[in-house]
């Protein structure tokens, strides 16, 4: 799926049981669909070139989105930015976040994006975060639930994504229930929102949980065939990184580096320049 002070607290406002079988297994060491396939590939086969960093993650728009895009997100466009005046290619690719994290986690990969720090807490992290994620509980429109706690999570299906993080409080609940698939149902892949969204849909889970400028993406550009699903209510708010393989030797030159140009250009105004491609603001809007 941890935040900042209060300057970058107004700043980043806007701020990741059994699978069913066609889900992808981690073991497997093959991703579901074939375009990814291809550039997973061709990025692990050029991770011995200098200077060039690879980062990963699922589609998660607009932090992230899909890679070869005109918007691949506004957390990998600053990293692009940053990363390149210091003189780096950065490469953007698409797997399932768990993937992702274990890959990284093996130095195959350099970074991931839209990580929080309880994802993957060996990861090196910047001190300053290029993003904010608020997560929430999602149901289907008709379903009137509320979230109030923990305890109102009981008799509810909540559907969560293999590898992510959704705040202390829900991985701690995720955790002990895991066992339960009346509680938690996890799914994966590479592109896991339409899935989650489409299972919310068909009445086969009651709760999803999302961020909520990824829900408001999607909604913005959803098939309309599916309604939007109902906000239930805000769990937590959290920051969101582009964090550094632990295998990496210059893991924390890269992150320091990062933390220091995402200051710079939060102060010149650059970084709102790169949040109006997306529609976002780094003060007051909301989705």
């Amino acid at each position: 799926m941890h935040r900042l002070a209060v300057a970058l607290l107004t700043v980043f406002l806007l701020y990741g049981c059994s699978p069913p079988p066609d889900e992808e297994s981690l073991s497997s060491g093959v991703d579901t669909q074939t375009s990814t396939n291809k550039a997973l590939s061709a990025a692990l086969s050029n991770t011995t070139r200098p200077r060039t960093i690879v980062i990963a993650s699922d589609p998660w728009c607009p932090h992230n989105c899909e890679a070869g895009s005109d918007r691949e997100g506004y957390m990998v466009d600053i990293a692009r930015e940053v990363l390149g005046e210091a003189g780096y290619t950065v490469e953007y690719v698409n797997v399932s976040w768990a993937r992702a994290l274990q890959l990284t986690r093996e130095g195959q990969l350099d970074a991931v994006v839209g990580a929080f720090m309880t994802d993957a807490p060996d990861f090196v992290f910047p001190d300053t975060p290029q993003g904010r994620s608020t997560i929430a509980l999602f149901t289907h429109p008709d379903n009137h639930w509320v979230f109030n706690g923990l305890g109102s999570l009981h008799n509810q299906k909540l559907l969560v994504i293999n590898g992510y993080s959704y705040t202390d409080e829900l991985d701690r609940y995720i955790e002990e229930h895991q066992a339960n698939p009346e509680r938690i149902w996890v799914i994966a892949g590479p592109s896991p929102l339409d899935r989650a969204i489409y299972l919310l849909d068909q009445h086969r889970t009651d709760i999803f949980a999302e961020d909520i400028y990824v829900m408001a993406w999607w909604e913005r550009n959803h098939n309309e065939a599916i309604p939007p699903p109902r906000r239930a209510g805000v769990v937590d708010e959290i920051e969101a990184f582009v964090a550094f393989s632990p295998a990496r030797e210059d893991a924390k030159e890269l992150a320091e580096l990062l933390a220091n140009g995402t200051r710079r250009l939060l102060a010149s105004g650059r970084i709102q320049q790169i949040l109006d491609q997306y529609g976002l603001s780094l003060w007051t809007e909301t989705p």
